[in-house]
């Protein structure tokens, strides 16, 4: 639906903008043209029961290590492979909800690996450039179809990303992508929660259960509300300020946790667990694929529909395999095992189905639900935070009644805001994004940014360990020169520019290591809150003997990405630049 307003011109050099929801549990993509930009088309992906936006974030490859299928179809073929085969399809590579790894690994390089569903692994990049690989290639067929001079180049591309992940987490998502065969230059990085907000900007919203609103398109200048984005793998908090016509400001740097609907999953596998026996479920995924999709279909359907209201029991098909593999390594029939469980009374087996009282399911979302709930609490007692009156939900697994009840339960002097399409408020806004990237005004900066600097030592306020001879001057080593600091509120594009010289005159290649920090003044890279980010690597041009060099380098800050470039102060020539963020923790096995 159109808002009430005409929307601005699209500000994008390209006929058309494509949007990628990669998603922990499901992806896809979405496009509008340059000339109707609010008019957003999805892809439509059949299953076996339904058609949906999105696609299940699936990658089956063949034994060499080549492409098979993605999604849906990936599902079936690897199901259908574990049906048909006991043995051969534990040659095939099966990968499914494996974009946590960015947001769980704490150091994470190029060469990390991941296991598949049978603990073979693969390096992680060739398990996302294949899968992004698969949908551009599905775009732009699709594209081709109904424009046949139609070239990639006439794609701006959008990747989302939460907006909680850090910027190594977003240079492999873009290396990634890159490798896919998407053009560095046409490609740009979306945060979630941001293009949630965008896309709320353009149409009505839906209040409870009853009644809309176009609050978004009506707020006044100094609205602030809080955009909770809870996907199929994390939560993803943050607030946003109306600052003009159109334009929004970051308020708080984004946070939230692993509380998306993968972790209810996960407490699914851990009961099943726990009354069967781990065995029973590791053999079942190890010998039994098909049956072991099967049990997690099912639980989805479940989970999908639970009514906070709902009483009783909820009734799930169990396949043959479960009750199979139970009997054999408990040496008692399924229905003898949960008899004598600590569910005894509550959870039971019969005509194939377990009937699990509504309780005991429900309890499994409480974990999950409880640290959304903990977490919003903290971050509205922050100052800047506890005037906000709004609570905009969007996200797949906002869409969980349990979930939408308890958030209105614990913050009822709230207003709750549900868009239509929660599950596509992400994929929709990341093209309005790509259209019209200046509606974000200002972002607030996670960390404070600095360089490694060795400023000549100084004795009244450094450390006598930290001094070093170079050549004939003393120096101070490991000093955390600060470029932008926690908490600072930066527009897109913000320059902050310091002038080195080179310390060697042979050298060929200026390296300067980039640090974070936690605190907003840290002194030295090595203080307890700093962590190396990354090496910004210029090389240098051969320069006269005796004849200094010395090389402005620039950080821009402010947009979804970090930016670096560098300046040759003498001839006023632009270096080429590079940033790794990547190779910091790199080792030999790929660990």
């Amino acid at each position: 639906m159109a808002a009430a307003n005409s929307p601005k011109p699209s500000c994008c050099t390209r006929l058309f903008v494509a949007a990628i929801d990669f998603g922990t549990t499901y992806s896809g993509y979405a496009f509008s043209s340059k000339s109707e930009w609010t008019k957003v088309q999805t892809n439509i992906w059949p299953s076996s029961n339904q058609m949906s936006s999105k696609t299940p974030t699936a990658l089956l490859l063949n034994p060499d290590k080549s492409f098979n299928s993605f999604g849906y179809d990936a599902e079936k073929n690897y199901a259908d492979l574990a049906e048909e085969d006991e043995d051969e399809y534990k040659d095939y590579y099966y990968f499914h909800r494996f974009k946590m790894l960015l947001h769980n690994c704490k150091n994470l390089h190029r060469n990390i690996c991941i296991d598949d569903m049978t603990r073979k692994r693969m390096e992680a990049h060739t398990v996302f450039t294949h899968s992004i690989k698969y949908i551009v290639d599905h775009l732009f067929d699709k594209l081709k179809a109904a424009y046949p001079d139609i070239v990639l180049d006439d794609i701006q591309f959008v990747l989302t990303v939460p907006a909680i992940w850090d910027d190594p987490s977003k240079q492999f998502m873009r290396e990634a992508a890159t490798a896919a065969g998407i053009n560095a230059n046409q490609l740009l990085i979306a945060l979630e929660p941001e293009a949630a907000s965008i896309y709320c900007q353009h149409i009505p919203t839906e209040v409870g259960v009853v009644g809309t609103s176009s609050f978004l398109r009506t707020a006044k200048q100094g609205t602030k509300y809080m955009i909770v984005d809870l996907g199929g793998g994390t939560a993803d908090i943050t607030v946003h300020l109306r600052s003009g016509e159109g334009v929004l400001d970051e308020v708080r740097p984004a946070s939230g946790g692993p509380w998306g609907g993968k972790s209810v999953d996960d407490k699914f596998e851990k009961f099943m667990k726990e009354i069967l026996g781990e065995k029973v479920i590791e053999e079942l995924q190890t010998e039994h694929m098909e049956d072991y999709l099967d049990l997690f279909r099912e639980f989805e359907s479940k989970k999908r529909n639970i009514s906070t209201v709902k009483t009783g029991k909820v009734h799930m098909k169990i396949p043959l395999a479960v009750q199979t593999l139970t009997k054999k390594k408990q040496k008692k029939s399924m229905a003898e095992v949960l008899k004598e469980s600590k569910y005894g009374e509550s959870v039971h087996f019969a005509n194939m189905k377990l009937h699990m009282a509504v309780d005991v399911f429900k309890n499994l979302f409480k974990p999950t639900v409880e640290g959304i709930v903990k977490h919003l609490k903290e971050v509205f007692q922050e100052k800047n935070v506890h005037d906000v009156e709004t609570i905009l939900m969007v996200g797949g697994f906002s869409e969980c009644e349990l979930v939408q009840t308890a958030i209105k339960n614990n913050f009822k002097d709230k207003r709750v805001i549900i868009p239509e399409e929660p599950g596509l408020a992400v994929l929709k806004g990341a093209v309005y994004y790509g259209h019209v990237p200046k509606t974000i005004g200002r972002r607030v900066a996670r960390y404070t940014y600095g360089i490694q600097s060795w400023p000549e030592f100084d004795p009244s306020k450094h450390p006598d360990a930290k001094k070093v001879m170079i050549g004939t001057t003393a120096r101070c080593r490991d000093v955390f020169f600060k470029y932008v600091t926690k908490g600072e509120l930066l527009t897109p594009g913000y320059r902050r520019s310091q002038i080195f010289q080179a310390l060697k005159p042979d050298e060929e290649c200026l390296e300067c290591a980039i640090y974070v920090s936690d605190e907003e003044n840290p002194v030295f890279v090595d203080d307890a809150s700093c962590r190396k980010l990354g090496t910004l690597r210029v090389p240098l041009p051969r320069v006269s003997v005796g004849c200094s060099l010395e090389i402005e380098e620039t950080m821009i800050f402010g947009d979804t990405e970090l930016e670096v470039q560098a300046r040759d102060i003498y001839t006023n020539q632009q270096c080429e630049v590079s940033i790794d963020l990547l190779s910091n923790n790199v080792v030999q096995n790929g660990n």
